[in-house]
């Protein structure tokens, strides 16, 4: 039991590492360590209340670089879709639902190396509506939230306060949707609010180390986290 918490704890700082760094990114380590050890609703649920705990600290940490503005049309998509996930994507093969994601990712590499203008906006929206989706009955919206906020007009510091933003109110409307039906695990709350000082050193920790890599840094880290989002769903398949 003591080595179960340990490892929880462990994954619970590097999920909010990564994820204050890049500004997603918490649910490729949160996701499937909670499953691992609650099994796949319930730990899919817990994980979801704490990351979404840890975006209020997150969104604090970029309050002044969040574009609430130009990110709005994202945020109202990912929520819909969000909400309606598991309506939409209940009766897909997860495979078919997979397959689709990494698509999207190479789609998305080739658009962002060749500045195919066009493609990047009418992307943005259906990446966001997609992202929530997938998100909804899956507990991580994969590559696709990050791809949505990337096609943005915005520099380094504005991307991780949208996806900081994004984050939360995804996070929020799946906490919201799974304590109602009882996904919460027993204590759930209390380790959330236990957590909190992980939260703080975290995000304070992965906004120091943003601010100090630089545009292209940023883009390697933004990359890297995007490829084990697509590297974790090809092990699935």
């Amino acid at each position: 039991m003591a080595l179960q918490i340990t490892f929880v704890l462990i994954v619970i700082a590097l999920a909010f590492a990564v994820s204050a760094s890049a500004g997603f990114g918490g649910s490729l380590v949160l996701v499937p360590a909670l499953a691992l050890v609650l099994g796949t609703k319930q730990g899919t649920a817990l994980a979801s209340l704490l990351l979404a705990a840890n975006n209020v600290m997150k969104v604090w940490a970029y309050r002044r670089t969040i574009p609430v503005k130009r990110a709005l049309v994202v945020v109202v998509l990912l929520a819909v879709g969000s909400a309606l996930g598991a309506l939409l994507f209940v009766a897909a093969p997860e495979k078919v639902v997979a397959i689709a994601v990494i698509g999207s990712f190479a789609l998305a590499f080739a658009v962002e190396h060749l500045d195919l203008t066009r493609v990047k906006v009418l992307g943005t929206h259906l990446f966001a509506f997609a992202s929530g989706a997938l998100s909804g009955f899956s507990g991580t919206s994969g590559p696709l939230k990050g791809l949505a906020v990337r096609n943005l007009p915005l520099d380094r510091l504005h991307v991780v306060g949208a996806l900081s933003l994004v984050s939360l109110v995804g996070d929020v409307t799946k906490t919201a949707i799974w304590t109602g039906a009882s996904l919460i695990p027993p204590g759930g709350y209390l380790l959330t609010a236990a957590a909190v000082p992980l939260m703080v050193g975290a995000t304070l920790l992965g906004r120091r180390f943003n601010t100090r890599i630089g545009e292209r840094g940023y883009t390697y880290l933004f990359w890297t986290v995007m490829t084990g989002y697509t590297a974790r769903l090809v092990v699935g398949l």
